[in-house]
């Protein structure tokens, strides 16, 4: 067994592309290697600013030999079909075999295949590897077909210690590379896995991302103790930094005091996305102090005071551009910004930012009242709403997109809003990511869920559902965004209900149905009729009904049911986690008549409870069997068996207190259920087991009798229709 040693040596290769590259680079030559029954015992790759490396270990010195069989044509074939197989594999009549099958002798051709030399192999298949490589951007050199992230300066490729000889993109394998552009001089010659590992660090390059990542994660700890301060924890520039210098070393530089009373939020964010510099904060008083980390690639003479200063110079200019930002922002009250968003384009068919907030505000003064909240609630909902996409055209913003919302917060703090205006401005877009906390104060759940469900309603009208992996609006993030802030905040409210007023916001909009004087009442009776999915009223006035209706029929038939199902998907997923059973929700949600999700959560989590006891087991078995009893029996007879059985024909004790047990569980089951008292409903459930037993160990459903038949199954289609008070149990699985 040997070992392949590969690295591609380049200029710098972009941070965010390196990790990907590895693993693709991985892929590429593994996969190729098993493709021609190359095995080994382990594979590991890794990427750093000016190189990609692969290990493989245990690579065998040749391919194994392989024996192959072909069928050719039968005996008695044409001349022409056997010249033409002979040319196929190469032999002669004389080496092929005979092979009797049902239809008769054919021949046979076995074909033996030296494995060739490993190394052979590796020449073949490693060009065309780096070739597939799927940068996400690449250059295109001249006079070559060849497209690479980098100029490539360098191949080292070894195998068992000895050089395999190719070429790629106008650069010949070797085994030589360089170390640290600044801190070695001269070439590094290299044959094996480990003396390459060795003679890199002491070229001053450290090969692991994973421990460069280490040695800077301590090296802040142990910079910012120093100043009696801590890290800020930021794992995605720490990602970063680690593909931008092959032997960091870490250095702490100062902020000037007169941009200290920049908001932090800004502060770091300028730091972190121009100069990739670590925020540090005073430990006791959790505040942002007036200094940075930075991670050089180089060991300086002066122990980095000149890098430090430069770095201090060019943050200098960068926060001066971030205060400029943050003080001409603040000359204009954020209520005074909000007509601007009519310039600003949220979609072509949705309208602008200004339309989106009306529709937000009055979907948030809904969800307000239908949550329970008090009038004023409702209004102030409505007002933060409407503030909430203010900061999109502040200059903060448009230079950091990625502060939108906190930088309102900061806006209407200071122009003496409310602090809960502030804070649902803020946290409006929460939660971003599946890790995030939701929005907790209910004026904040109110237009967080109204800006969620505006854009759900809104796409899926304009048919952009996301299909397949793609979802360029991120509709899975909202949905699964307002589940999580429903499920964790305990909000009560219809899903159906809110999806249909944000809904007629979109129509009138559509048809420019604004309130006026004249109009009011009109319109309160046209959102009425939309509500309830009726006729809209007729009036004098010129308005454009056809159009209501040609937006009603789809809305209410296509783009309600649609987007419920979307949104109780990302249910499951959201519950995923907890253990709950997804084809539980589905039998609670098929039953079409549960759009709260805290209620069907609660409802779920009784049933799954239930189905792990016995009784519950026991009587998911019964009614399977009925239901398979029932379908049988209403194929046959073309009909259904729904009517209530007749007591004077249950002849048989068993079947007679079954009716009796249904009877009384149907009522109390359904006055449970609707007291959401779902433990109680699965304790009456409980009661049914022994008498669905004992009903089909004593009873023959299929009587001779046509009538005591009928009858039968009635009382096992009254049975469905108990059970199915609680869920579809039909949906359940085992």
């Amino acid at each position: 067994m040997a070992d392949l040693l590969l690295e591609l040596f380049s200029e710098e290769i972009p941070a965010r592309m390196q990790a990907q590259a590895a693993k693709d680079l991985e892929r590429l030559v593994v996969g190729s290697l098993s493709d021609r029954g190359l095995l080994f015992e382990g594979a590991k790759a890794f990427a750093g600013p000016r190189r990609l490396t692969l290990a493989i270990a245990g690579l065998p010195a040749k391919q194994p030999d392989v024996s192959e069989e072909l069928k050719g044509p039968k005996v008695d074939a044409p001349q022409a079909a056997l010249d033409g197989f002979l040319r196929k594999t190469g032999l002669t009549k004389d080496q092929l075999k005979v092979e009797k099958t049902p239809k008769g002798d054919v021949y046979l051709a076995v074909i033996e295949r030296a494995g060739r030399a490993t190394a052979e192999v590796l020449a073949e298949i490693l060009p065309e590897c780096f070739a597939k490589l799927p940068w996400p951007k690449s250059m295109r050199f001249p006079d070559s077909p060849v497209r690479w992230v980098r100029p490539l300066h360098g191949i080292v490729c070894t195998f068992d210690g000895e050089v395999v000889p190719f070429e790629f993109a106008g650069v010949t394998s070797g085994n030589t590379t360089n170390g640290h552009r600044f801190l070695s001089s001269g070439t590094i010659e290299v044959r094996r896995y480990d003396d390459y590992v060795e003679k890199l660090r002491k070229a001053h390059v450290i090969l692991d991302a994973e421990e460069r990542k280490a040695i800077i994660f301590e090296a802040v700890k142990s910079a910012a103790f120093v100043h009696g301060l801590e890290m800020i924890p930021d794992e995605g520039l720490l990602d970063e930094v680690a593909g931008l210098a092959e032997w960091p070393v870490v250095l702490i530089g100062a902020i000037q005091d007169e941009f200290m009373d920049v908001p932090p939020e800004i502060l770091q964010t300028s730091m972190r996305t121009h100069q990739k510099y670590f925020s540090l904060r005073d430990p006791k008083t959790g505040k942002m102090a007036n200094r940075f980390a930075l991670v050089a690639n180089m060991i300086a003479d002066d122990g980095g005071k000149e890098i430090v200063a430069g770095n201090e110079r060019v943050l200098r200019a960068r926060l001066s551009d971030a205060k400029f930002f943050w003080d001409q922002d603040r000359k204009r009250a954020l209520e005074s910004r909000v007509v601007d968003l009519k310039d600003m384009v949220f979609h072509a068919r949705l309208g602008s930012q200004y339309d989106r907030s009306k529709r937000v505000a009055t979907l948030a003064r809904s969800i307000a009242s239908e949550i329970g909240l008090l009038p004023v609630d409702g209004v102030i909902a409505a007002k933060a709403a409407m503030l909430a996409k203010a900061d999109l055209t502040t200059g903060v913003v448009g230079e950091f997109p990625e502060l939108q919302g906190i930088m309102g917060r900061y806006y209407a703090l200071h122009f003496d809003h409310e602090p809960v205006i502030a804070d649902a401005i803020r946290d409006h877009y929460l939660p971003l990511g599946p890790s995030d906390a939701v929005p907790a104060n209910k004026i904040a759940i109110c237009v967080a869920l109204a800006d969620k469900f505006d854009v759900l309603t809104g796409f899926f009208i304009n048919g952009e559902k996301p299909t397949g992996s793609g979802d360029p609006f991120a509709l899975r993030r909202a949905a699964l965004g307002g589940v999580r802030t429903i499920l964790q905040n305990e909000v009560r409210l219809s899903l159906h209900d809110i999806i249909v007023e944000a809904g007629f916001e979109l129509l009138i909009q559509k048809l420019n149905l604004r309130p006026n004087p004249e109009a009011m009442v009109f319109i309160d009776e046209v959102r009425l009729a939309f509500r309830r999915g009726e006729p809209m009223p007729s009036s004098n006035m010129n308005l454009q009904f056809e159009q209501i209706q040609e937006f009603s029929n789809p809305f209410y038939g296509e783009v309600v049911p649609a987007l419920l199902s979307f949104i109780f998907d990302r249910l499951k997923v959201a519950l995923r986690e907890k253990g709950t059973r997804h084809d539980l929700i589905d039998a609670v949600f098929s039953l079409g008549n549960e759009d709260d999700l805290v209620r069907l959560v609660a409802r779920v989590e009784a049933l799954q409870s239930f189905l792990k006891t016995d009784e519950g087991a026991n009587l998911l078995a019964g009614y399977k069997r009925a239901a398979n009893i029932l379908k049988a029996e209403e194929k046959k007879d073309k009909t259904t068996f729904d009517g209530a059985p007749d007591a004077s024909l249950l002849m048989l004790p068993e079947e007679k207190v079954l009716g009796e047990a249904l009877s009384s569980a149907s009522k109390s089951i359904a006055d449970d259920v609707a007291a959401e008292k779902f433990v109680e409903a699965m304790v009456v459930m409980a009661k049914l087991r022994a008498p669905v037993d004992a009903f089909f160990d004593k009873v023959t459903v299929n009587d001779k009798d046509a009538k005591l038949r009928e009858n039968r199954l009635k009382l096992l289609a009254r049975l469905r229709a108990t059970l199915h008070q609680v869920a579809d149990f039909s949906k359940i699985e085992g």
